[in-house]
């Protein structure tokens, strides 16, 4: 029987990580990656790291953390303060994320790596995935460019967040898509 590839799956939040996880594993070894230093407030990062260790101590996976470094995704979005979301504050997001994801596959030599930020109905697949694949040809490590909201994925996810009893946020993260949505800052 041959040796699974190991992919280092970036995860945006428990909820979110749901179904790629279940999906990924019948054909890969998956770590989960939480690296999201544009979740603001500090109590609200806490709350989404913790929700995502409950999830992996339960299901069993691998999960990697990397510091929530706020100072250093403030510095990335300087002077993109007002971008409406979805827009380039966004897409400096999801660089910052996945080249750190990246950097962490090709540091422990795993063979590929992907996010789960494409299930959300509000991230587009047609920006993150070029996003992806010029960080795998930068550092030798393979992008899955896969839309995880295909199929119905969102809605699984949903259900499977409300079965598990998971925390599930009304914000994508930072202090800018709260106060889009509507919360204080």
């Amino acid at each position: 029987m041959s040796r699974k590839p190991s992919l280092l799956l970036h995860g945006c939040c428990a909820p979110c990580t749901t179904h790629p996880v279940r999906m990924l594993s019948e054909s890969y070894r998956v770590m989960v990656f939480f690296y999201n230093p544009n979740i603001q407030p500090e109590e609200e990062h806490r709350a989404r790291l913790n929700e995502m260790i409950a999830l992996s101590e339960k299901w069993k996976f691998p999960l990697l953390q990397n510091a929530a470094d706020f100072d250093r995704w403030n510095r990335a979005i300087k002077n993109h303060e007002q971008d409406s979301e979805g827009g380039e504050r966004c897409v400096i997001c999801y660089r910052l994320r996945l080249e750190q994801t990246a950097i962490t596959a090709a540091r422990k030599g795993m063979d590929a790596f992907s996010t789960t930020l494409t299930i959300s109905p509000h991230k587009k697949a047609s920006l993150i995935h070029p996003i992806g694949m010029d960080l795998a040809g930068r550092y030798g490590v393979e992008f899955l460019a896969l839309d995880f909201k295909k199929k119905d994925g969102f809605k699984i996810s949903c259900a499977i967040s409300r079965e598990e009893g998971l925390y599930r946020q009304n914000y994508c993260g930072c202090l800018y898509s709260r106060r889009d949505a509507g919360k204080e800052t």
